[in-house]
């Protein structure tokens, strides 16, 4: 493994603390009692207190220094003096183990009483620390030149989806976001509770991956020696629930679809959905806003938020427009009664892209993503859709054409699905061997295999129902105003990390930063951003060009240097 200068430092300090007896990891519990939080909101003048956290910063005065402890709720400020740390003669564990053997990033925890600096700040008087992990790779810490501008910071989008854990420490606003997201399940979990609602857990691991058109991953059974499906969706055993006699059940599913991945896709995403007796899709619209509003108003305060440039209100009641008006609306065409080849042809005019696999539910699906979805800003309800689009709703009550189903579209981005649930067990019988037909006709996203158990549950009886499905991702995007899906995942999936065979320096690191900012720079302007000193700027340079990672090109009579 090769390691960079600062790494073969730390582990230097690393054997140094054990050669002085110091364990840089030890087992035992710390008594923390205090936060920078709990200590900042009810602070009080010599008050004693015990804290741990990573050391953030440290500002040098010789015998004395001020200091930052990092925790789970913020930062406060620590004051360390030599002959208050180390009363006695002995002063190693002052001069030694914190100036000499202490890192930024290192875990400690600390001991100490309250005080006010002279400019007002609140402070820990720290009388004695401990030791509790050594850390081996520095954080980036931005740097600031004389002119005042920053450099290195990680804001990299790769690095800090693959390294949330680094992501997490150094940019502190990217916490509240995941605090936001698990407020929304409390709020959403207490709407439901309240409501009368039960919440329960489904398989995963499918035989027949059933309750949406999507491609699945495939894994293998060894024991049972059968393919299973990894979830796509989890409605038909949430229904078969219902047929079992539960009133309202509801699950926080992880589901699973082989798919493509852009900013509002990820291969495993969360999903909310509800399927509640006697009620049908006119009575969950208006649940729907109730809920979404509520949710809001406990995540941010306010049913009001800002997406982008938009800001957008969750306050109830929405907008309802019908899918044959809104695609009137946008494109002057009604779907009303067209035949496939119609639709097929209409789509074609209006230059969206298709095929002869489509059939008619996909080609309306089509004409309404590419039209019509992008419009709706504010939230609002499309209700009605074709029948040919939604195999398991049940046909609308008015009109045999259509189904009684609504999706919530924000922002041009749907949130929310939601149905009178098919419990004719014939009709879904038809419906499932027209997914079949679809699917060998070649579309791969089509159901090509009919759930007979589900049918059998039908069979013995489902009262009317209506069910909600709600993409948790999706919705705190919205509540966080993050346009990008792995903001709002701890760990979104990427691709696998490409060997590194070469270990950059920290001055290496440091000119490479330099150059993403600006990628073809005059290479005296470049030294000079650096602040290296000679030296240390030629060894960089040797290092970069040697491992084809710069290049200096000629340009009239300037020298450039490129990234690449």
């Amino acid at each position: 493994m090769q390691l960079s200068e600062q790494e073969i430092i730390r582990r230097e300090k690393l054997q140094a603390l054990r050669n002085l007896g110091i364990n840089p990891y030890p087992a035992d519990l710390y008594p923390v009692k205090d936060t920078s939080k709990t200590i900042k909101e009810n602070f009080e003048e010599g008050k004693k207190v015990v804290i741990a956290g990573r050391l953030m910063s440290n500002r040098d005065q010789g015998k004395a220094c001020f200091a930052e402890i990092q925790d789970s709720e913020g930062r406060i400020q620590a004051y360390f003096n030599r002959d208050v740390i180390c009363e006695g003669d002995d002063k190693t564990l002052y001069n030694q183990v914190f100036k000499k053997l202490t890192d930024l990033g290192d875990f400690i925890g600390i001991e100490g009483e309250l005080f006010t600096t002279q400019v007002g700040a609140k402070c820990i008087r720290v009388s004695n620390f401990t030791f509790l992990s050594k850390t081996l790779r520095p954080l980036p810490f931005p740097k600031t030149d004389e002119s005042g501008k920053v450099y290195d910071e990680f804001n990299d989008a790769e690095l800090r989806y693959r390294m949330r854990y680094v992501d997490l420490v150094v940019n502190p606003q990217v916490k509240e976001v995941f605090v936001k997201r698990t407020k929304l399940f409390s709020a959403m979990r207490t709407f439901f509770n309240e409501s009368g609602y039960m919440e329960v857990e489904t398989p995963i691991l499918q035989s027949i991956p059933g309750g949406a058109a999507a491609r699945p991953f495939m894994t293998h059974h060894n024991s049972l020696d059968i393919p299973l499906y990894m979830r796509i969706a989890n409605e038909l055993y949430l229904k078969r629930l219902i047929v079992g006699g539960f009133d309202g059940v509801y699950e926080f599913s992880k589901n699973f679809r082989n798919e493509g991945m852009d900013r509002t896709h990820n291969p495993e995403f969360t999903a909310m959905e509800i399927y509640v007796a006697y009620k049908d899709y006119n009575w969950m619209m208006e649940f729907t806003e109730n809920l979404l509003e509520y949710c809001a108003t406990k995540v941010n305060g306010t049913p009001d938020t800002t997406f982008g440039e938009n800001k957008i209100s969750f306050k109830a009641p929405y907008a309802r427009v019908t899918m044959t008006q809104s695609i009137i609306d946008f494109t002057g065409f009604d779907i009303s009664g067209k035949t496939e080849a119609e639709l097929f042809a209409a789509a074609k005019g209006m230059g969206i892209d298709v095929d002869e696999t489509m059939g008619k539910g996909k080609l309306i699906d089509e004409i309404f993503g590419a039209k019509c979805e992008g419009n709706y800003i504010q939230p609002t309800f499309i209700t009605d859709y074709p029948k040919e689009m939604s195999p398991l709703c049940k046909e609308h009550r008015d009109n045999p054409e259509l189904t009684e189903r609504f999706e919530l579209m924000v922002c041009g981005k749907e949130i929310a699905n939601a149905y009178s649930e098919l419990n004719d067990p014939i009709d879904q019988r038809e419906r499932f061997e027209a997914q079949m037909a679809l699917a060998e006709k070649g579309d791969d996203e089509a159901n090509g295999i009919i759930d007979e158990d589900f049918l059998r549950a039908l069979e013995y009886g489902m009262p009317p129902t209506s069910g909600l499905g709600i993409g948790m991702d999706r919705l705190i995007m919205f509540l966080t105003n993050n346009a990008s899906i792995q903001e709002v995942l701890f760990f979104p999936q990427m691709r696998p990390e490409k060997k590194v065979t070469y270990e950059l320096t920290e001055d290496e690191k440091f000119i490479v930063s330099l150059l993403e900012k600006e990628n073809s720079q005059p290479i005296g302007a470049l030294k000079d951003k650096s602040a290296l000193s000679g030296k240390k700027w030629d060894a960089a340079m040797k290092g970069l060009a040697k491992h084809g990672l710069t290049t200096v090109v000629v340009d009239g009579d300037n020298k450039l240097v490129v990234l690449g």
